[in-house]
């Protein structure tokens, strides 16, 4: 079973809610250039890009075709699919949707989402081809992101004997865990975060389907078979979609196959979830500020210290402050302290209450 060319598959149907009031449903987290002057989207693009690498299959919401394809274009990617799902069903009809895109042989799927930061590049690569082997010999293989912090946001991963290596089998995946725990891991020495990259051949995808979840490769093989096709663009049909189980690739496959790696890898990730990891990369003044302005923005900072600060319009002025993020796009204005950030998530919650409350009844 020999691989060709790596397919990278982007998977950028998020709507990344956690970063309002800059990202939102028309313009979710990924199509922001939020870490450079390149979109999420376009980094992702250009860190699988080059010899070793095909076109991309990126598997996005039907509303965003045009912005990403016009944002692909100007970074010079040209797209082999833009596959447009009907409705969110998770990653693992998403993946499966692309596995088929790329014909369900042996070509080898490096699965990324659109919205992560690597900082390291060369690290990525690799351990990509470290793993290279294993997946031609149909192992179904993750990449183990080294923990710096007790992390209780992400699933984690035991890992296990090494296969060959850089590689080791995965012992086990352990779930969103409670503090406790993931100090006990993280001081154990033999865990990684799991970053939600993977890499294996289309074919050893859609068996590992057949024989753990039929229900999705049934559904997603008729979307597929039922799609309609305009140039690039995908369009699966929406009632054979609609009918798939709504799963991830974790828990539909990854969580029940015997060969499953890891590949254990340091490469500057961050799956930037919220204001305050955004703040945590990105450079600082003297005083531990991170502003950047888009647009007509500007951002002026007197005797203001460790404060995030973000304009798309708006001019923002602090004096006297700590420790704040602050973040203006169009007519909202987000201010909380620093630390808190996951709790955009109440805010956007609260506004869909009042927005409910506020609708006029029959």
């Amino acid at each position: 079973m020999t691989a060709r060319k790596i397919v990278p598959v982007i998977l950028s149907g998020g709507s990344g809610t956690r970063l309002w009031p800059m990202s939102r449903p028309e313009m979710p987290k990924q199509m922001l250039a939020l870490t450079a002057d390149e979109t999420m989207l376009q980094l992702t693009a250009g860190r699988a890009f080059g010899e070793r690498f095909a076109a991309p299959i990126v598997v996005a919401n039907a509303r965003h075709a045009d912005l990403v394809e016009q944002q692909l274009a100007e970074a010079g990617a040209t797209l082999q699919a833009l596959i447009l799902e009907p409705i969110g069903r998770n990653t693992a009809p998403a993946i499966a949707l692309a596995a088929i895109a790329a014909g369900g042989g042996g070509d080898a799927l490096l699965v990324m989402p659109s919205d992560h930061v690597i900082g390291d590049i060369p690290a990525f690569h690799a351990a990509i081809e470290a793993a290279m082997l294993l997946v031609t010999q149909g192992w179904l293989v993750t990449f183990g992101i080294a923990p710096d912090a007790p992390e209780t946001g992400y699933g984690w991963i035991q890992i296990g004997d090494e296969l060959q290596p850089g590689v080791n089998r995965v012992a086990r995946f352990v779930e969103k865990p409670p503090l406790d725990k993931a100090q006990s891991m993280l001081a154990s020495g033999d865990h990684a975060w799991n970053g939600g990259i993977f890499l294996f051949l289309a074919d050893a995808y859609l068996e590992a389907l057949a024989q753990f979840d039929p229900g999705i490769l049934t559904a997603t093989q008729e979307a597929m078979d039922k799609a309609r096709t305009e140039g690039s663009r995908i369009y699966p049909d929406a009632v054979a979609f609609a009918a798939s189980p709504d799963d991830s690739i974790d828990y539909a496959v990854m969580e029940k196959a015997d060969r499953v790696a890891v590949v254990p890898v340091a490469m500057g990730w961050n799956d930037v979830g919220s204001w305050d990891a955004l703040h945590a990369i990105s450079d600082t003044d003297g005083d531990g500020n991170a502003h950047r302005s888009h647009g007509d923005g500007a951002v002026l900072a007197i005797d203001t210290k460790n404060c995030f600060v973000r304009s798309d319009g708006v001019r923002i002025s602090l004096v006297g402050v700590e420790d704040l993020i602050v973040v203006a796009s169009g007519n909202d204005v987000l201010i909380m302290p620093r630390g808190r950030s996951q709790e955009v998530k109440k805010l956007i919650e609260a506004m869909k209450t009042a927005a409910k409350n506020a609708a006029p009844t029959n």
